[in-house]
């Protein structure tokens, strides 16, 4: 087997992943009046499962760093299928939180071991794309698995969703010990040292952009299926279609966003796409009651969202070149803890006050992720200046 072909089974594992944190949000009304629980409480599975995953992502993989990375992969995918198979036979609102706890501690660290797999295995000159393709994969859970996922949930029950992965996770594993090959472990960058970063100024910044624009899209985006069942209007039967139109989207955005980086820079490209975010979330408290109205505002959210994407990536890479790879890595942490404070805020004034006001809350969170875009251009250009008057 080619090692093209392992990367892309690592791409799909990395699917799998993403799909079990992201379909939350694509059946979140079917699980609430299932369980008995309101919606706020029903979101706070999103943020359990990335505050575990954000805080306890760096600690493991710090802790098996000598590990050999197929047996990590086996082990942290193991982890991962037990949580989904508790989340299947346990019943209860208490025990499915705990499923969704050791899904997390499993799932952090599959994505973590496929990139750096995925990197090492990759012919020379390859690492960047092989890396691109199993983020890709993570990115897709969006595109295919939530919609797939409140199919699924429609026809056999929301259980049934968890019951499916855990499956494809055995099966993955399988493949995994048979074609992926031993890989020694690498030396491990100290918590300490990777948290040092944030001492300086402008890497606070960036990590700032990241924060408030995952966070301002997270606090819409989690409450997404029940926003457009009951103030959009959109019924039940066109739900699975809008979020699978919805995940395209974002595709594209992503795509664009790279592109746009390239030809115009990244602070028009984080501006502009921002700009437009916040504009289609307004507009999405505004058009109700017409499928073509709400449609075309969900494709331009999701479009602008994801123009972001790449972009920030390429961002926080030049803030620090010679730490990059430190500074993504935490940059994973940060988008992690953005989902899950957006998930809770946005539970706040689910309960507090509407359902309505995500998406202005929402909007907020994003105008403060323009405004550390703006702060962070400002101190580039003041150190640029500075280097040259030294010069």
């Amino acid at each position: 087997m080619s090692n093209t072909i392992k990367i892309y089974i690592l791409a799909i594992v990395s699917f799998l992943v993403g799909t079990s944190e992201y379909i939350i949000s694509g059946i979140l009304d079917t699980i609430a009046d299932s369980l008995g629980i309101t919606l706020a409480a029903a979101g706070q599975l999103i943020t359990i499962f990335s505050l575990v995953y954000a805080i306890f992502t760096p600690i493991s993989m710090g802790i098996t760093s000598s590990m050999d990375r197929r047996k990590l992969m086996i082990f942290s995918l193991g982890l991962f299928v037990i949580g989904n198979i508790l989340a299947f036979i346990l019943p209860g609102y208490g025990l499915f939180v705990m499923a969704r706890v050791i899904m997390a501690l499993g799932a952090g660290m599959v994505v973590v071991t496929a990139l750096t797999i995925a990197a090492k295995i990759a012919p020379e000159g390859k690492q960047g794309s092989s890396i691109a393709t199993v983020v890709m994969g993570f990115t897709a859970s969006l595109i295919i698995g939530v919609p797939v996922g409140r199919i699924i949930s429609s026809a056999f029950g929301w259980k049934a969703v968890f019951g499916g992965i855990a499956l494809l996770g055995i099966i993955a594993i399988i493949i995994i010990r048979a074609t992926i090959p031993l890989i020694e472990g690498d030396k491990s960058v100290p918590l300490v040292k990777q948290l040092a970063l944030l001492k300086k100024r402008k890497v606070a910044i960036g990590l700032a952009i990241t924060f408030f624009w995952v966070g301002g899209y997270s606090i819409a985006y989690t409450y997404l299926s029940p926003y457009l069942l009951h103030v959009s209007g959109i019924g039940k039967n066109y739900l699975s279609g809008v979020l699978l139109i919805f995940g395209i989207a974002s595709l594209f955005g992503s795509k664009f966003g790279g592109f746009s980086t390239d030809r115009w820079g990244v602070q028009k490209t984080l501006i502009g796409g921002m700009l437009l975010h916040i504009i289609m979330l307004v507009l999405l408290s505004v058009v109700t009651n017409s499928y073509i109205s709400v449609l075309i505002v969900l494709i331009l959210w999701s479009f602008a969202a994801w123009t972001s994407g790449p972009t920030q990536q390429y961002n926080l890479a030049t803030i620090e070149p010679e730490s990059s790879g430190i500074l993504l890595g935490l940059n994973q942490s940060v988008m992690q803890l953005a989902m899950a404070a957006g998930a809770g805020i946005g539970g706040v004034f689910v309960e507090k006050i509407s359902l309505s006001s995500v998406t202005w809350i929402g909007a907020l969170g994003v105008t403060i992720a323009i405004g550390a875009t703006m702060a962070l251009s400002r101190a580039q250009s003041s150190k640029t200046s500075v280097e040259y008057k030294k010069a």
